[in-house]
């Protein structure tokens, strides 16, 4: 069994995929990017600007499927250059508390919308 989440709090999607799908008490958060979910204009001209709008989607997504930051399990980061590590690095820590979630961060080849920054995520939920 499984339920798909949406929110308008952040990007609708834009092809056949959900947000996010919860199944099993785990929510499957899509990739999230610095698009503005009113606008669906692109948000940040650094990677930082644009890791923190993608965060804050991720958020929206994650708090409409009844989980939060602190219940995220693993996450990966796709990034359009590896330059941009440490910077989306100091932004990406600042959404996490003690215990951070497990995590990749690769490089790519392209994003879409040629955005710098790309985010998502695995966490658990209370589906009482």
């Amino acid at each position: 069994m499984k339920r798909a989440v949406s929110t308008g709090r952040a990007p609708a999607a834009i092809g056949p995929y959900s947000q996010a799908i919860v199944a099993n008490g785990l929510v499957f958060c899509s990739g999230q990017i610095p698009l503005d979910p009113e606008s669906g204009d692109l948000v940040g001209r650094t990677a930082g600007e644009q890791a923190r709008r993608a965060m804050d989607n991720l958020g929206a997504v994650l708090e409409a499927a009844g989980a939060s930051f602190d219940s995220v399990v693993r996450c990966t980061i796709f990034l359009q250059s590896m330059d941009a590590f440490a910077e989306v690095n100091e932004v990406y820590a600042s959404y996490f508390g003690s215990t951070p979630p497990s995590r990749a961060c690769v490089e790519v080849a392209r994003l879409p919308r040629d955005v710098m920054v790309e985010v998502d995520a695995i966490a658990v939920v209370d589906e009482r």
